[in-house]
C-alpha cells in the first residue's frame, strides 16, 4: 500500500491495524507492506515493477489516468482499478417533491455535508422540475446549509481545489446559500455551499457536470421531462445516482431509470448515496471516468475479484488438484458442484 502523502501518520495507524490482522489470521507477514513517499514517481514505479500484477487506486482523474496509461504501456500490461471521483446526481421527481420535499432537503443536507463533503458518493448535482414545490425545497435547503458550520478538510490541497471549484461554479451559476460562519483557513476549514442553475446552462457548461470535492452541491431546474432526460444523458460515468419518487413517479419516468443504468454503478431509490455496506450486493464502481473498469467494485465481498485470476483444471487426477478442489472436502468449505452449492465430499 502506498500511503497518501498528506496524512502519513493516519496511514501508519491503519497499516499497523492491518499488520495485526495479518498476524491474527496466521498469514505470512509479507502479505502486506506500507510504503511512504511524497514523490508521484513512486506510484508509477510501483505500477511498472515487474512483480506487480494489478493495482488499485483512489484519487484524481489525472492521477488514475497516469497509472492506467503506465500499466498499459508495460511489456506485459496489467489491470489498474482506479476510482477517480463522481458527481452522483440526485433526481427529485414531482410526486416525492410534493409529498416530502422538506424531508428530502434535510436528508440531502446531511448527505452533502457528511464528512465535510469528502465522500466519493456525495450528491453533487440535484435535478428537479421548476415549480412551487421546488421553491419550497430550495428554501428549506438554503436555511439548513446556512446553519451548517464550516468543517475541516483533509489537507490544504483539498481545500485549495474546493475553493477553486466554488469559484468556477459561482461564475457559471447562482449562489443560493453558504455557511453563515466564516471558515478558518488555518484549520483548512471549508464553508458549505449550494448553487443553482437552469438545465440549459447545465447542458452548455461542462464544468457544472464535474465534481467539486467538498460540502457543496448544485441545484438544476428543469422545465420539461425532455430537459431532465437530456441532463441525465449529459452526465458522464458516476458511482451512484439517486431517485426520489413515488410509485406513480417511477411509472411515469421509467425512461430515466434506463438512462441511469448506463451512467452509474449503483442506483439508490428514496435514500442517499453516502455510505457503503460491505456485502455481496454492494457495487462501488461505475463507468468511466468514475472508475477505469466498471465491471468491478472496490467495496463489498466482490472486491477481491480485482486481485485474483481465474484458472481451470480439466481432467487432472484428484491428487494433483489443489486441496480445495479434491473430492474429500477436508476444510468443509462451500463449493459449486454441477451448479449446486454444497459442503459434501465427492465420490
Amino acid at each position: 500500500m502506498k500511503a497518501n502523502r498528506a496524512h502519513p501518520g493516519c496511514a501508519e495507524l491503519v497499516g499497523d491495524a492491518i499488520r495485526k490482522a495479518v498476524a491474527a489470521c496466521g498469514l505470512p507477514p509479507d502479505v502486506f507492506s506500507l510504503i511512504q513517499g511524497a514523490n508521484h514517481d513512486l506510484n508509477l514505479r510501483l505500477v511498472k515493477h515487474p512483480h506487480t500484477r494489478a493495482a488499485g487506486f483512489t484519487g484524481s482523474l489525472k492521477g488514475g489516468r497516469a497509472l492506467f496509461d503506465a500499466a498499459a504501456a508495460r511489456p506485459d500490461p496489467i489491470p489498474v482499478y482506479a476510482e477517480m471521483g463522481s458527481v452522483n446526481p440526485l433526481f427529485v421527481l414531482p410526486g416525492a417533491l410534493r409529498e416530502r420535499g422538506e424531508a428530502i432537503a434535510e436528508g440531502l443536507k446531511g448527505s452533502v455535508t457528511m464528512g465535510n463533503g469528502q465522500f466519493c458518493t456525495k450528491p453533487g448535482v440535484v435535478m428537479a422540475f421548476d415549480d412551487p414545490a421546488f421553491d419550497k425545497f430550495t428554501e428549506k435547503l438554503k436555511g439548513l446549509m446556512t446553519q451548517q458550520a464550516p468543517g475541516t478538510l483533509l489537507h490544504p490541497g483539498i481545500l485549495k481545489s474546493y475553493e477553486e471549484g466554488l469559484k468556477s461554479f459561482g461564475a457559471l451559476s447562482s449562489v443560493v446559500a453558504k455557511s453563515s460562519t466564516a471558515p478558518d483557513r488555518v484549520k483548512t476549514q471549508a464553508e458549505a455551499a449550494v448553487f443553482e442553475t437552469e438545465a440549459a446552462t447545465f447542458l452548455k457548461e461542462p464544468r457544472l457536470r464535474e465534481e467539486v470535492f467538498g460540502p457543496a452541491t448544485l441545484l438544476v431546474r428543469c422545465g420539461t421531462r425532455d430537459e431532465l432526460e437530456k441532463a441525465a444523458r449529459a452526465m458522464e460515468g458516476h458511482l451512484t445516482a439517486t431517485v426520489h419518487g413515488t410509485d406513480a413517479d417511477l411509472r411515469e419516468f421509467a425512461a430515466l431509470i434506463s438512462i441511469l443504468e448506463e451512467r452509474v454503478g449503483r442506483i439508490v431509490y428514496n435514500g442517499f448515496p453516502t455510505g457503503v455496506e460491505v456485502c455481496a450486493s454492494m457495487n462501488h464502481g461505475g463507468p468511466w471516468p468514475a472508475t477505469t473498469d466498471g465491471k468491478f467494485t472496490s467495496v463489498g465481498t466482490g472486491a477481491i475479484l480485482r486481485f485474483v485470476r481465474p484458472i481451470s483444471y480439466q481432467n487432472l487426477p484428484d491428487a494433483a488438484l489443489p486441496q480445495e478442489l479434491r473430492n474429500k472436502n477436508v476444510q468443509k468449505i462451500w463449493r459449486l458442484v454441477d451448479n449446486k452449492l454444497t459442503q459434501d465430499d465427492l465420490t
